[in-house]
């Protein structure tokens, strides 16, 4: 039997996630109810937040009985986007039930209309395990992407309680990295590297026209702007290479006020998924310039693979998710290595075959494959 799916992820039509990529080729067999954000940090609220809250609750809950406002039906492929209201990140016991009811009381009228068979309840917050077994779900998956202890802005003790709550409970528990799934019982633990959408980002891509077009090497990264860049590196490195022009794609979180002196850094802001091959694939070396943290050591950017499949030389600092692709990805420590790494960069790009072997290092790695084996587990429930 072919379960269908509530989903508990990030906000959809964002820059999609591991698990919005997972979802989307699962959902071609199966109907889904997708269930935006519910929170990871504990606001602290001042009186407009309060009078905020309780309106957008008020409004929820008495707009209509049908409450067909609260989420979005995507025919094509019975897919239904939930975006409900709630408390986020909710830490006492009484606080942890108010959320959940309303939570409920939002969502499983649409789990009713949405006419799901035996669905499995799938969660990449932990802060929606308050919900397991209460909304008609058959089973429980937890899917971890992040060390989420680590998780910068997260509120971290509510959160790893909830964490611990939801890996007890779980039927499984998939990780996207090695280290996050030694934090659970192997023997429901399953480790899921993250696939590639490797057509998009392999198949030839037209130049971005906003990108730096006068004969000089580019240098380019994208994602969030946050903690885990490592800044000051970045800063040192753009200082004694006037000649490299250096793009940030992504949305920026923290002060970016040392790379934004120089005029060969350029901040386009975000794209779209489907526009980042035509930046990437254009631009001389690709960087992942982070710092060594615990949520580092921890992750598995999806960057990585795309970079790769991109096909042009990849320089990183080290952390254990690049492991699998050591010999081909250049890995650097301080500026004075990123530096000499750049350089070499606009060597390799005129090897002969250098970007088809970056490119066959994920080519098997699809997110088709991955949401194929992922399809297994889910049967076996």
């Amino acid at each position: 039997m072919v379960h269908d799916l509530i989903v508990f992820g990030e906000d959809w039509g964002a820059l999609p996630s591991s698990t919005q990529h997972l979802i989307s080729h699962l959902a071609k067999q199966r109907r889904v109810v997708w269930v935006n954000s519910i929170g990871l940090r504990r606001p602290v609220f001042n009186i407009n937040d309060i009078k905020r809250i309780f309106t957008k609750i008020f409004n929820s809950l008495f707009k209509s009985v049908s409450r067909e406002s609260s989420h979005t039906y995507l025919p094509h492929n019975n897919f239904y986007i939930v975006n409900p209201y709630t408390l986020p990140a909710p830490s006492s016991r009484f606080a942890r039930w108010i959320a959940s009811q309303l939570l409920i009381f939002q969502i499983l009228p649409v789990v009713k209309k949405a006419n799901l068979t035996s669905p499995i309840l799938w969660i990449s917050l932990p802060t929606a395990v308050d919900v397991a077994g209460k909304l008609g779900d058959s089973a429980l998956v937890y899917y971890c992407g992040d060390d989420f202890s680590a998780l910068a802005g997260v509120d971290h003790k509510t959160v790893s309680k909830c964490e611990k709550e939801l890996a007890r409970r779980a039927n499984i528990i998939l990780s996207s990295s090695e280290k996050l799934a030694r934090k659970f019982p192997p023997v429901r633990s399953y480790f899921l590297p993250h696939g590639v959408d490797y057509s998009l980002f392999s198949q030839p891509s037209p130049r971005a026209t906003d990108m730096p077009d006068d004969g000089r090497p580019v240098a380019g990264f994208y994602g969030s702007i946050s903690e885990w860049l490592d800044i000051d590196m970045l800063q040192e490195t753009i200082k004694k290479m006037p000649d490299w022009h250096f793009i940030f794609i992504g949305k920026p979180v923290i002060d970016i006020k040392k790379l934004k002196v120089f005029s060969n850094v350029y901040f386009l802001g975000e794209r779209a998924h489907w526009q980042l091959p035509s930046y990437s694939q254009h631009w001389t070396a690709s960087l992942l310039p982070f710092v060594n943290n615990a949520q580092i050591q921890s992750c598995n950017p999806l960057k990585l693979m795309e970079y790769l499949a991109a096909g042009r030389p990849v320089i990183s600092t080290n952390f254990p998710a690049i492991e699998p692709y050591r010999g081909l990805i250049q890995t650097i420590n301080n500026s004075h290595e990123m530096i000499e790494a750049l350089r070499s960069g606009e060597h390799l790009n005129h090897l002969p075959h250098f970007s088809e072997a970056l490119r066959n290092t994920v080519s098997k790695n699809s997110w088709t494959a991955k949401a194929q084996q992922v399809n297994q587990w889910l049967e076996e429930l």
